[in-house]
């Protein structure tokens, strides 16, 4: 079974929040997923973005594979903490 980390959507019409979330390939986004890892809110200025570091990158280390969007999430994200 591989394991992508991956958002998945939820909110009312029209103002999506998303979930960082650990999932198994083979499930769609709305279906049942392993592990809740953080949270991303677009409608903020500038945007949310939290994720537990730590349950992140045990996922990593067993294999999992973020898609390209949580990638450049998380780049961001790195760039405005060393910034601060």
């Amino acid at each position: 079974m591989s394991v992508k980390i991956r958002l998945a959507r939820v909110g009312s019409h029209k103002k999506p929040y998303y979930r960082v979330v650990a999932a198994s390939c083979e499930k769609s986004a709305t279906k049942k997923f392993i592990e809740i890892l953080g949270t991303y809110n677009p409608h903020l200025n500038p945007a949310d973005f939290k994720i537990n570091k730590d349950k992140f990158d045990k996922w990593i280390s067993l294999g999992a594979q973020p898609s390209d969007t949580v990638k450049s999430l998380i780049k961001k994200n790195n760039k405005a903490a060393a910034a601060n």
